[in-house]
């Protein structure tokens, strides 16, 4: 029996963000991908594997999920670690910390979120970390006003998409999803492969906002900057590509099977 993502997160104890949460990091899976234009379904088994799973970690349930999908940001994120905000945005902006994900507040900035689980198993990892002089790596960073940040969260972002999906044409657009328009039409001249990898393209992420202005300010942050990222991004598509054309080589179709 398939059950949608409103009932299946009822049906384990979470709220819609942390549901969403849970299925952006694999720990819910969906029954296969949606029809289209449709929501994803949950299979019950599948909610039943979850809670089975859980339950094993010995936290009463459904503690022990949200607990692994809880996210802070800010000042919270700073408190999770025991220390000042000045010293967690340095440790993010030179990654040390990588954000699950971000919103827009009103004052239309960007709020990183981290998973609360990550920093605390960070802080007990690194304790040297959390005080003291900053290393020389992380002096030179931030003297060049580097921030990782977005591009960390890109590369953690495009992985867990592609562990969601073993279809090389859908990999290939999870990787052109993140290119510039001018260097997609570079890494892709065909135009019938790029409308393939338009329609098959992930949706934005859960959290990014749908108010205009908000929008404009999120957008940048799903594409590809630096020139070594996006070098790695064109490489990567480009192998994806030559196995999603072999495959459809193989059965005689011009797109994915």
């Amino acid at each position: 029996m398939l059950v949608g993502g409103v009932r299946a997160a009822g049906e384990l104890g979470l709220s819609r963000g942390e549901f969403a949460r849970a299925v952006q990091l694999g720990i819910v899976r969906a029954a296969g991908p949606p029809a289209s234009g449709g929501a994803a379904r949950y299979a019950r088994a599948e909610l039943d594997r979850v809670r089975s799973a859980e339950s094993r970690l010995g936290t009463e349930w459904p503690e022990a999920l949200r607990e692994r999908v809880a996210t802070v940001g800010g000042a919270e994120a700073a408190g999770v670690l025991g220390v000042g905000p000045s010293r967690f945005t340095r440790l993010a902006r030179c990654g040390h910390v990588v954000p699950v994900g971000y919103r827009i507040n009103r004052y239309r900035a960007v709020v990183w979120l981290y998973l609360a689980s990550e920093l605390r198993e960070f802080a007990a990892r690194e304790p040297t970390m959390l005080r003291g002089v900053a290393p020389p790596a992380d002096r030179e960073l931030m003297v060049a006003k580097a921030d990782l940040r977005p591009r960390k969260w890109r590369g953690r972002h495009v992985g867990l998409l592609l562990r969601r999906t073993a279809d090389p044409w859908e990999r290939a657009a999870v990787l052109a999803s993140v290119l510039p328009e001018e260097e997609l039409r570079q890494a892709v001249p065909d135009p019938a492969e790029r409308i393939v990898l338009a329609a098959l393209a992930p949706p934005p992420p859960y959290g990014h906002p749908q108010v205009p202005a908000a929008a404009a300010v999120a957008l940048p942050l799903l594409k590809a900057e630096p020139p070594e990222e996006i070098d790695w991004y064109r490489t990567s598509l480009d192998f994806a590509l030559r196995g999603a054309r072999g495959q459809s080589k193989s059965t005689g179709e011009s797109g994915p099977t």
